[in-house]
């Protein structure tokens, strides 16, 4: 028990007194039952904070060099295993380990954005379940040494590719017009030029050249086939190597002949 301490006062006799009074300094009664609860109370609850805060040192892994999968190096942070991050994460770079492949894994999408110094988005990539979306000024895939197989912004779309090759089924649709030097089918497929509800025009500065070198060649109107030379002649020849010339289909009216 802690000792009381005790005061002594002494007053100057007055007649009637019965001699000096002591007045009791300290805590005491119910007052120092309550301190020693309080002084108790926060012991406990040193204790289970010290445990709580050693359990979890133990089971998040933390070291010197880091904490769980997490290790801090001289390059930068090093991830092991599979990384869940709940909020947008920003880096300068992230790159996998040598020899191993690099997964970006999400339930829904997976954005991938290009800020400025005012932090406006300036260019987006959006891989979702239904479709990949790319927002920018310009969109290009080159090859390992540079070279430009496809480009595409505002003002055109270029291929770069030696060879363009559409394999739908349906063809190829261009609702306007296209500039090429050269079309032509595969090998032992049938080229076909077709305006189902248009016109189908062909024009070059310096001449249109059609040549079927190992099959036939037609062409197939509604109404009526006209072929016409503003400045010269249209000429119609049959080639002298073969042996005959026949057509099973009426004679078509030749402009310019």
């Amino acid at each position: 028990m802690m000792p009381q301490e005790q005061y002594t006062h002494h007053r100057s006799p007055m007649p009637g007194s019965e001699g000096p009074q002591v007045y009791k300094v300290g805590i005491y009664g119910w007052r120092k039952r309550c301190l020693y609860f309080f002084v108790l109370l926060l012991m406990i609850l040193i204790l289970v904070n010290l445990a709580m805060t050693i359990w979890i040192l133990k089971v998040m892994n933390f070291t010197i060099d880091g904490m769980g999968n997490l290790r801090i190096t001289e390059k930068g942070l090093k991830l092991e295993g599979d990384s869940e991050f709940l909020q947008p994460l920003y880096a300068k770079e992230i790159q996998s380990r040598p020899g191993n492949a690099l997964y970006f894994k999400s339930a829904r999408n997976v954005t991938v954005n290009i800020l400025n110094d005012q932090t406006k988005v300036l260019t987006q990539l959006i891989t979702g379940p239904k479709a990949v979306e790319a927002y920018g000024k310009k969109f290009e895939v080159k090859t390992v040494s540079g070279k430009l197989l496809f480009s595409a912004d505002d003002n055109e779309v270029v291929v770069g590719a030696e060879r363009l090759r559409v394999l739908g089924a349906e063809g190829t649709v261009f609702p306007k017009s296209i500039e090429t030097p050269n079309v032509r089918a595969d090998p032992f497929k049938e080229l076909r030029l077709e305006s189902p509800t248009r016109s189908l025009v062909m024009e070059a500065p310096k001449g249109v050249e059609i040549n079927a070198e190992a099959g036939n060649m037609e062409a197939t109107c509604r109404t009526e086939l006209r072929l016409e030379s503003k400045d010269g002649e249209v000429r119609g020849e049959k080639d002298r190597r073969s042996k005959s010339y026949s057509s099973n289909r009426p004679t078509l009216p030749i402009s310019g002949w």
